[in-house]
């Protein structure tokens, strides 16, 4: 269960159709609530016309007896004492009201009429006087929610009061009942078919949503599945699908590729770093094996210089192999200020035929690692040069450059790339190498990167090869 519910695919489609229930439940009640409001105006609208019929009738002067009342609706009249002086004929229960009497009760001096007390002959004149003076329909209707049973059929109503100044009568309220079977009964509707329709629409959602989900994610398994095989079968030339869908699981699946090729290149990298260095590291220390074990067997044969010369070759080379170790592994250059210039100077001193003309210019970084990388060049033009190095240090904008040139035969354009590779030596510079592995110029170039700056090699002035430093200048 917990493995279903941990997909995404099922995490989607359970919260979309959970926002969609939301929305349906929502939705759902502002329709009854809207209907159920309509619906009840329209009762209330009802009970207040035949309310204000009832008040005409009384306002006309007509007496309780002898007012129209509609016998489907329950109607009631009430005087100011909460008498009930006039009702529908078939009203047998009503709630709601002012009063639940369902029976006018009789009044005394014969009021009930309204036709009042004189002789026949004055009948005429007083029900004429009567009517003049009736009264006025008054203000503010109120309505009210009851039950009513008329001939023997209860129902729900909303109820009207509506206020009358009957003349002598006094203030009368006609309450009449508007039915609220058309609200029930639509509302019922309403609920029926929101309970029937509303599962049946989550349920197409959810379907819906999973089947789009699973369309939409099953690229991501195709990636997944690949770099599991990858993983298994340690083959970084493989490479995940690329849909065509130009999405994000497009741009995932690109960066995936992207980063499995950095892998591939790293890892590549690293092993013919391991085979080259073994075989680097195999000739001095055979060499050495070999000369101690003739000392050992001979003593006088022993070649003690010859022993010295693969001694420091030997750690040379291991202090090369383990700069560029602690290089790969992202070893942060510092952010020590130094002046490259006196530096430069400094690199150069002693060294036959080498010039230097070094203005001061302060730069951010290693300063063992950046006398490295002159140390490197330099080394790299005395065996390289016929007669001359020059050693230049200057500012260019934000960037200061160290150059350093010679008088040799310089560096084909083909391989002036090729050269900062590791272990990598051309013809010519292995039949003068007096040592050398290959590694100089790779740690020159690793070095500059790593200070934010670039190693580049041109041809020189003299017709020789020309080193060029930049690094950025110190704020």
């Amino acid at each position: 269960m917990s493995r279903v519910f941990g997909s995404v695919r099922s995490r989607a489609t359970l919260g979309a159709t959970l926002v969609v229930a939301v929305a349906l439940v929502a939705a759902g009640a502002a329709v009854l609530l809207s209907l159920r409001s309509n619906l009840m105006e329209q009762a209330g609208n009802e009970a207040q016309r035949t309310a204000q019929n009832v008040v005409a009738q009384l306002a006309a002067g007509k007496a309780y007896d002898q007012l129209d009342l509609d016998d489907e609706s329950p109607v009631q009249v009430v005087d100011a004492g909460g008498r009930l002086v006039a009702a529908s004929d078939d009203l047998e229960r009503i709630s709601g009201t002012a009063t639940d009497a369902v029976k006018p009760q009789p009044q005394s001096g014969g009021t009930g009429t309204g036709t009042g007390t004189g002789d026949d002959d004055d009948d005429d004149a007083d029900d004429d006087s009567a009517r003049g003076e009736a009264g006025e329909i008054g203000e503010g209707t109120e309505f009210s929610d009851g039950s009513a049973t008329i001939d023997g059929e209860s129902a729900d109503y909303r109820f009207a009061a509506v206020p009358v100044k009957a003349g002598e009568r006094g203030p009368l309220t006609v309450y009449a009942g508007g039915s609220l079977d058309a609200e029930q009964s639509a509302v019922n509707t309403a609920l029926t078919v929101m309970l029937i329709g509303f599962p049946l629409l989550l349920g197409v959602v959810a379907g819906v949503t999973w089947l789009v989900t699973r369309r939409a994610l099953r690229p991501v398994e195709g990636i997944r599945g690949e770099m599991a095989a990858i993983t298994a079968s340690e083959d970084l030339a493989r490479r995940v699908p690329v849909p065509g869908t130009h999405d994000e699981v497009a741009r995932l699946a690109l960066t995936t590729n992207e980063t499995l090729a950095a892998l591939q290149t790293s890892v590549e990298r690293q092993r013919r770093f391991v085979a080259d260095a073994s075989h680097e590291l195999r000739s001095p220390i055979a060499s050495l094996r070999t000369q101690l074990e003739v000392g050992v067997a001979h003593p006088e044969l022993l070649d003690l210089d010859g022993a010295v010369e693969d001694t420091v070759r030997l750690q040379g080379l291991a202090a090369d192999l383990l700069l560029l170790a602690r290089l790969d592994a992202g070893e942060r250059p510092g952010d020590a200020r130094f002046d490259l210039g006196a530096l430069a100077r400094e690199q150069a001193e002693g060294r036959a035929g080498v010039t230097v003309e070094a203005r001061s210019a302060r730069v951010a970084g290693s300063r063992g690692q950046v006398g490295r990388v002159l140390t490197n060049l330099l080394d790299n033009a005395g065996r390289h040069a016929r007669s001359a190095v020059t050693v230049t240090v200057r500012t260019e904008g934000a960037w200061v450059v160290a150059a350093v040139a010679d008088d040799g035969d310089g560096v084909a354009e083909a391989d002036r790339e090729r050269i900062f590779e590791r272990f990598v030596r051309l013809d010519e510079a292995r039949s003068r190498d007096d040592g050398g592995a290959g590694l100089g110029l790779a740690i020159a170039r690793d070095v500059a990167v790593r200070h934010g700056g670039t190693l580049t090699v041109g041809r020189a002035p003299a017709g020789g090869a020309l080193f060029e430093l930049r690094l950025p200048q110190a704020q």
